[in-house]
């Protein structure tokens, strides 16, 4: 706020007001006195020069004071925090003020530099990033955008202010504001990972729009995959092959011997015996192999997750299972996946709590965004290996190491997760199924819908 001339006018009108019954008194005691006239006139006369000069010197100091205030503020107006005021106390109201100022400019001066800081950071950044950035105003035209998003339309000089149809974007701005789209940007298609948010630029609603490549990550995991997943067939098929391969060679052998020895039959029917059961292995674990490529999507339907833990429980003929009853919880699930889960976690706590001639309970708890079940075993607990969740990765002899697998598969799936630890305060490990606690969960209408 500025201050108008006319305040320094009224101020010295008061001062002026203040003095002047002073001065007239003066002039009456010299005009009765017993002075000469001549010396009457002289002190008369410097009375009111005297009077008129304090006036002067007040309207210029206040004059000086002002403009000194003012020139203060409008440095501050125009961004320069280094002008200050010097010599001042704080003894009068003046010198509070301009105290008070000196510190809010030295406030604004550090503001502006950590400003200027953080700007550069940001700048630095978002110009290191391999990660297009782009921000749209409420016209969907691209206003901002860092050089991965130049490198990306293959644009450098006139992207600014051009339509997001035009640039590609448009389908970015609406929709989910994260998930992954599949979008040919800058001539070269590709699946991109999208999160779009909002913000305000001078007043006005503005759109972020953050797009990263996940094709070639996409194309590394589903390389390396592909070599776990040979590197596994390899083993399996050596394993079985080599006794096979060994076997057929003897039997060979044996039945070119003449004559025959006399226990020939045995032999044929050891060797016999193990390339069948070698054959059989195999082809368990490649109908294991066929579980994991059919995983059908889930069929929703209403589903009670007392009934699910109680039957699974009763299935289990090796040790009673304890079921610690708990709230009415239903869930959008299919009962026939969510059982064979609860199935594998319920199985593999009675395997571990036979070894150790311990229990096993099953428990569930509703909450508001999600439903657990938790599975708990007094066996020895997990072992020592970062493996648990590894297709075809199992601790125990005659596992196939799709167990866990396939939970975590059907968990995701529903839009949940499995998780196994050791428990806290007691021996053995703690299983626990997570679905989400709504009706119908809208990543489960399919493939295409399920989270990036």
């Amino acid at each position: 706020m500025s201050l108008r001339p006319g305040v320094v006018n009224r101020l010295l009108c008061i001062a002026a007001a203040s003095a002047l019954p002073a001065v007239v008194a003066s002039v009456v005691l010299l005009a009765r006195s017993d002075l000469p006239p001549a010396a009457r006139v002289a002190l008369g006369a410097s009375a009111v020069l005297a009077w008129v000069a304090g006036l002067l010197v007040v309207q210029a100091r206040t004059r000086y004071h002002l403009r000194t205030l003012s020139n203060l503020l409008a440095a501050l107006r125009e961004g320069d925090y280094s002008f200050r005021i010097r010599d001042v106390s704080r003894d009068d109201p003046y010198g509070e003020v301009v105290t008070e100022l000196n510190s809010l400019s030295e406030t604004l001066r550090r503001q502006r530099v950590d400003d200027l800081e953080a700007t550069a950071l940001v700048r630095t950044v978002m110009g290191s990033i391999d990660v297009a950035v782009f921000a749209f105003d409420s016209s969907n035209r691209l206003r901002q955008v860092n050089e991965a998003g130049l490198r990306l339309l293959g644009d450098t000089g006139t992207l600014l202010g051009r339509d997001a149809l035009e640039l590609g974007l448009a389908d970015c701005l609406s929709g989910p504001s994260s998930r992954t789209v599949e979008l040919a940007v800058g001539g070269r298609p590709g699946r991109w990972e999208l999160r779009r948010g909002s913000f305000r630029q001078h007043g006005r609603p503005h759109q972020l729009v953050v797009l990263s490549d996940v094709s070639r990550a996409l194309r590394a995991e589903e390389l390396a995959a592909w070599k776990r997943l040979i590197r596994v067939i390899g083993h399996e098929l050596n394993n079985s092959l080599a006794p096979i391969t060994s076997l057929a060679g003897s039997m060979v052998r044996l039945t070119e011997k003449d004559p025959l020895p006399a226990d020939w039959r045995s032999d044929l029917g050891r060797g016999l015996g193990v390339i069948s059961s070698r054959a059989e292995a195999l082809a368990r674990f490649m109908s294991d192999c066929s579980r994991l490529a059919k995983m059908p999507e889930p069929s929703l339907s209403s589903v009670e997750i007392a009934t699910c833990v109680r039957r699974v429980a009763e299935l289990e003929t090796r040790l009673p299972v304890r079921v610690v009853d708990g709230p009415e919880a239903v869930v959008a699930a299919d009962q026939d996946q969510i059982e064979q889960v609860l199935i594998n976690l319920v199985r593999n706590a009675v395997e571990a709590s036979l070894s150790t001639g311990g229990g096993v309970e099953i428990e569930w708890r509703a909450m508001d965004d999600r439903v657990e079940v938790v599975v708990r075993d007094d066996g020895p607990g997990l072992p020592q290996s970062a493996n648990l969740f590894v297709p075809f990765f199992s601790t125990k002899p005659e596992g196939s190491g799709i167990g866990l697998f396939l939970c975590r598969q059907i968990a995701e799936a529903h839009g949940g997760s499995v998780t196994v630890e050791d428990r806290d305060l007691a021996p053995g490990c703690e299983a626990r199924l997570t679905l989400p606690n709504t009706a119908l969960h809208p990543r489960l209408g399919g493939p295409g819908d399920s989270a990036p």
